[in-house]
């Protein structure tokens, strides 16, 4: 290869690298969308790069070539870990695996701000992990994830349609979020059954609207709850009125923008 490194098929077949559905792994090989998704999350140069899970190395290498400063990649697979670390020679002084479950990590804790994850995340963990991000975007700021699709809709919709619900809510609250581009199950090792999607999710210098993260956690498990039931039904258990941050007890969950949701969790805060 041009960059001095051993094909990646080698690379599994030399440690044994079989995708466990235990972990959610699914290998991405092709060098072609791997540079795509480093390229997509932006300048690397100035940055601290965490990746989380990166299996046999594709994005790890296309992130390191694409320029990133300083790469952590997080991995709790020891056979992907052990495959990694023959990357370090290559780039020294660049690049550093810590073999522990990223459910477990606050990133901040692992390198300097500013910090961008990017990421083909497990999918059996790539929902918990965001929320863990959301809840603690301090000095972090890009990350370029990918999702099965499903997962990307909910994160970009809009009120009004079937994929909007408390996910797109707490986003978009926090975050600007655009969806970049799909990859065909073919794409991966072994092939999923969903197609997938990188998502570009950069953090707002100021969250749409003041809410507490756990009373706006509150206020859209109660609504999307039952998102077919009018809001002064779905938000009676929370013992709060709609009426009084100025939106009709009739509408439903769909209807509410992210800044109605976070004057009902101000409001929720009022009760305590």
């Amino acid at each position: 290869m041009s960059d001095g490194l051993p094909p990646l098929r080698d690379v599994i077949r030399r440690h044994e690298i079989t995708a466990r559905k235990s972990m959610g792994q699914n290998f991405l090989l092709d060098p072609n969308l791997t540079d795509r998704i480093a390229r997509a999350a932006g300048d690397l140069t100035t940055v601290n790069v965490i990746e989380i899970g990166p299996g046999p190395g594709g994005l790890t290498r296309a992130l390191l070539a694409n320029g990133a400063r300083h790469l952590t990649t997080i991995e709790r697979d020891p056979r992907s870990a052990k495959a990694i670390r023959e990357l370090v020679s290559h780039y020294p002084g660049r690049l550093q695996i810590i073999e522990a479950d990223a459910l477990e990590i606050r990133l901040q804790n692992l390198v300097e701000p500013p910090i961008k994850v990017a990421a083909n995340l497990p999918y059996n963990i790539a929902t918990p992990l965001l929320l863990g991000w959301l809840k603690d975007l301090g000095g972090i700021a890009g990350l370029t994830l990918m999702f099965q699709r499903e997962v990307a809709d909910r994160l970009a919709a809009r009120p009004r349609t079937k994929a909007y619900g408390r996910l797109s809510v707490v986003a978009q609250w926090l975050c600007e979020v655009r969806p970049t581009f799909n990859l065909p199950k073919d794409a991966f090792t072994p092939p999923p059954k969903v197609t997938s999607t990188v998502v570009n999710l950069t953090p707002r210098l100021e969250s749409l609207a003041e809410a507490r993260f756990e009373a706006l956690e509150a206020v859209t498990a109660a609504a999307f709850g039952q998102r077919r039931k009018m809001l002064r039904a779905s938000l009676k258990p929370l013992d709060i009125d709609p009426v009084a941050c100025g939106i009709e007890p009739t509408q439903r969950a769909e209807d509410l923008l992210p800044e109605d949701f976070c004057a009902l969790a101000r409001l929720l805060d009022t009760k305590d």
